[in-house]
């Protein structure tokens, strides 16, 4: 790939434009050669679900032993239960609170020596699309423009082997019937006996033409017109189940007066190839990404979705890159160190993207748009992985005041955060960004990749009730807000652009969770983690520094992070809703908006998406059809105020303003029952809402002190204030749903089980919070109510497997027909609607079971947060996703026992980023 570089200015087979603001250093870049480990050279990609390969059994877990609190960390069994609310030991060198030492001066990258051969150009990738770039090098030559390699539209299929021509349409057959001497002359040709063939020709002839073929005729006839009206029933049959999944695309063709004419010979357009989604993520250290966000990452690196990572701190906590035994004889080094983390990550993406860690890259030299410089790594057989490193100062201490970090930055304690320049990189200038300027970096970044999916760390993580100590990284969660703000003023100020998904990720507290994946993928996880961790301290990457973080290479897992992964935000599955018309409704965030698409009737055409107004909206919609027929959509919106104190999370809803109207109310705030964002860091979970049996409206969250608060909507329209309902220890969102008797049950996971309350009659506050005795879930939840009762769904810790459980609450609840309902593994959310169970399967994929006993199947989307279901009238069921792309996909199926789900099929336009 190096030898054909492609020059800059040039679009790219994802369709990422390139050329742009990031104008490049003219020195020409080099590219650091690494040297492939040779245990480790596999040619092919990664495959989407290998099987993980064997890897030494894990040690005891220990956090991150660069953010390591002096003393070292209990070893913990796996299997043993995690205290609910442990103080998780960070990067052991983040937690030491000794003062910062001057910057060293950066060394020379190695490969910045003179380069002899072809220079060497950044990739489409690296650069915004504005600005077309010319390539230059020592002697100001141009690399030759590239061009994109042209997509061809699906070729005709070949016939088979032996296969013959459909046969004429019978009614022509009839309009030209032939004369009964040419009848004589083609059954005397398949009789194969001539004189045969005249006898039968004179005796028809004497009769007139009415012997027995005369006679055949009238029943042949009759035959045909059968077959025409089996044919035309079969034909109206498939035209109206095809309209019915496919309204809107066949509609458009029917209707369309342009339509080509293929019996005359028009050639037919070739299809738009689907977008495959870009994916940009941002996290604050180097690892962050391969802790909390994988196999997320690996999915989308195995499925060849364009993947940029974009680190803002150089994660240099205290300098040493040892494991304990070595530490206290380890000289620090903080620029060497950054370098060894950066080294591990380029392997550790390496090797997910190529199955090799020694694959190179190629490192550019870019100015921000915040007046700094960042490198850009471009890996050079798998070019659609990035890796962006803007270098700033880590805060090197967990829970502990520093003014010099991302978080003194945002409040204002100090005016400019430093860089901290890693020793290898081809970035030497040193620079600092105030607030806005860092802001203004990732906006240039974002409009540079111009991403569908944005991942990202949890901006509100909470505080531990006792020690009221963060439960993550302060780096984590205000590197999390600054990319809240970047991406607020991206939607605001960037109009042509695509639209994007925002999912977040939580941090330090999965190891106080159960384990939300199965021992394959916890595995694959822990294997990538090895790498970065630099196990083998061979020197594969030829750097002095060394080739990854042996701060964790005691214990790669870090505090049991390698065997979960779970979203803080977008889990809810009622974001996908119907009408007492068979209509359908999905809302789901894009840009900071809520945007709705909406199909009329059983068989409309699908619009959308369209954004309702106002902005700042979290990931997230759950709705609720009121007493009325009217939609209701909840969410939370963020705030940030004029002052860094007023950073503010709150519960705001909409209401249709008629049943069937396209239209919405403003969105209505009912605030937060948090007081202020010092207290819990503003950690309120996204809202369950239901309407009980006398058509009471409630809105549910978990607070910041983990337990459940509520607000009930009053007879005039009016609401109560937030009502304490009690519960510890709870996490994620809770879920609720009204029983047959039209009681409202609510329910929330804990560390250790399920706890729940439950209205005595309808219209009666909910009583007192009540234990299941479910054994532990992983989160979310899932409730619909059905079978006289409320059916809870979750999935097994360590497995992924599905499981049910019906609770009814007459006379209190109680649970039963506890049911382990298999999978393919996976995490995160279920959504239940008749007889169709789906949820994230491992490979990232959607998973669905159409019919109890049914086996399971794995569909070819990836999508984000939370898949949603619904029923439509009695005999139908909707499912649907967003991918990665940002584009709305659905699917539907027969409520019936035997029933298989349609093809999945896109709505709206394709999501695209304009040409340039």
């Amino acid at each position: 790939m190096s030898d054909s570089w492609q020059g800059p200015g040039e679009r790219n087979p994802q369709g990422v434009p390139s050329g742009s603001g990031w104008e490049r250093q003219t020195r020409p870049p080099e590219r650091t050669q690494q040297q492939p480990h040779p245990a480790e050279q596999i040619p092919q990609p990664y495959p989407p679900e290998q099987a993980a390969r064997p890897h030494p059994p894990e040690q005891a877990h220990r956090p991150h032993p660069a953010e390591q609190i002096p003393q070292p960390y209990p070893a913990e069994q796996a299997a043993k239960p995690h205290p609910p609310e442990q103080a998780h030991r960070p990067h052991p060198a983040e937690e030491i609170p000794q003062p910062y030492p001057p910057e060293q001066g950066s060394q020379a990258h190695p490969a910045e020596r003179s380069y002899q051969g072809r220079p060497q150009e950044p990739h489409p990738y690296a650069h915004l699309p504005r600005q077309v770039h010319r390539a230059v090098s020592h002697g100001e030559l141009a690399a030759p423009r590239a061009e994109p390699p042209v997509v061809a539209g699906p070729a005709a299929p070949a016939p088979r082997a032996g296969a013959t021509e459909a046969p004429e349409v019978p009614a022509a057959r009839e309009a030209s019937a032939p004369a009964p001497e040419a009848s004589a002359a083609a059954e005397a040709e398949t009789s194969g006996s001539r004189r045969q063939a005249r006898r039968r020709a004179r005796t028809r002839g004497k009769d007139g033409g009415a012997g027995d073929g005369a006679r055949t005729r009238p029943r042949r006839r009759r035959r045909r017109a059968g077959l025409l009206k089996v044919v035309a029933f079969c034909v109206v049959t498939a035209v109206g189940g095809l309209l019915l999944l496919r309204g809107n695309e066949l509609l458009d063709r029917l209707g369309s007066p342009t339509a080509p004419d293929k019996a005359a010979g028009t050639p037919t357009p070739a299809p738009d190839p689907p977008d495959p989604g870009r994916v940009l993520q941002v996290v604050a250290h180097p690892d962050d990404d391969l802790y909390f966000m994988n196999p997320d990452l690996r999915y989308s690196i195995s499925a060849g979705r364009p993947v940029t990572s974009v680190y803002l701190t150089s994660g240099e906590a205290d300098g040493i890159n040892a494991g304990a035994a070595k530490a206290a004889v380890t000289k620090p080094d903080k620029p060497a160190y950054a370098e060894a983390r950066q080294n591990g990550i380029r392997a550790a993406y390496a090797k997910m993207a190529t199955g090799d860690r020694g694959s190179p890259w190629t490192r550019t030299v870019v100015p921000t748009r915040g007046g700094g410089q960042a490198e850009v790594d471009v890996l050079v057989a798998k070019p659609q992985v990035n890796l962006v490193w803007l270098q700033l100062r880590e805060a090197g201490t967990v829970y502990d005041s520093a003014p010099d970090s991302l978080h003194g930055l945002w409040d204002g304690k100090v005016p400019r955060l430093d860089s901290m320049l890693a020793s290898g990189s081809p970035v030497t200038q040193k620079f600092s960004y105030s607030k806005d300027q860092v802001v203004q970096t990732l906006v240039g970044v974002l409009e540079q990749y111009r991403p569908t999916t944005v991942r990202s760390q949890d901006p509100t993580p909470g505080r531990y009730h006792d020690t009221k100590r963060y439960t993550d990284h302060q780096d984590h969660f205000y590197g999390a807000r600054f990319v809240q703000l970047a991406t607020a003023a991206y939607a605001a100020d960037v109009t042509d652009r695509p639209h994007f998904a925002v999912q977040n990720y939580a941090g330090y507290i999965n190891g106080s969770l159960p384990s939300a994946l199965d021992p394959d993928e916890a595995r694959e996880k822990l294997d990538i983690l090895g790498t970065y961790a630099w196990l083998d301290q061979q020197n594969h990457c030829n750097s002095p520094a060394g080739c990854g973080d042996l701060k964790i290479s005691d214990q790669p897992g870090g505090n049991r992070w390698s065997d979960s992964i779970n979203y803080t935000r977008g889990t809810s599955t009622s974001w996908l809703t119907s009408d007492a018309g068979h209509g359908l409704w999905a809302f789901k965030v894009l840009d900071g908006q809520v945007a709705l698409w909406h199909r009329p009737g059983p068989a409309g055409r699908w619009k959308g998406p369209d954004l309702l107004p106002g902005t700042g909206m979290d990931p997230g919609v759950s709705t609720v059809t009121l007493p009325d027929g009217r939609i209701a959509a909840f969410g939370t919106r963020t705030s940030f105020g004029a002052k860094p104190t007023d950073y503010t999370r709150e519960v705001v809803y909409a209401v249709q303003k008629q049943p069937g109207a396209e239209e919405f109310t403003q969105w209505q705030s009912l605030g937060t029952p948090e007081t202020a964002d010092e207290t819990w860091t503003s950690d309120i979970s996204a809202p369950a809402v239901s309407v009980d049996g006398t058509g009471q409206l409630a809105a549910y969250v978990r607070d910041g002190a983990n337990s459940l608060r509520g607000r009930v909507q009053r007879a005039d329209g009016s609401w109560g204030p937030w009502e304490k309902y009690g519960g510890t220890d709870l996490h994620g969102s809770p879920a609720t749903a009204t029983d047959g008797a039209g009681r409202r049950m609510v329910f929330s996971a804990t560390s250790k089980s399920v706890v729940g309350w439950t209205q005595p009659k309808p219209g009666e506050p909910l009583g007192q919070v009540t234990a299941t005795g479910l054994p532990d879930t992983t989160l979310p939840l899932t409730a619909d109510g059905r079978e006289g009762g409320v059916r809870l769904w979750f999935r097994k810790p360590g497995s992924g497997n599905v499981r049910t459980a019906l609770i009814t609450g007459e006379g209190g609840l109680k649970v039963s027909q506890m049911t382990d309902l298999g999978g393919l593994q996976g995490f995160g959310a279920v959504t239940a609607s008749g007889h169709v169970l789906a949820g994230r399967t491992a490979g990232g994929q959607l998973g669905s079971e159409a019919g109890p006993g049914r086996p399971w199947e794995r569909s070819p989307v990836l999508f984000v947060g939370a898949p949603s279901s619904t029923t439509t009238g009695k005999g139908m069921v909707s499912l649907a996703v967003v991918g990665l792309d940002a584009r709305l996909y659905v699917t539907s199926s027969a409520d019936a026992p035997n029933a298989h789900l349609a093809p999945w099929q896109p709505v709206g336009p394709r999501n695209a980023p304009p040409s340039p």
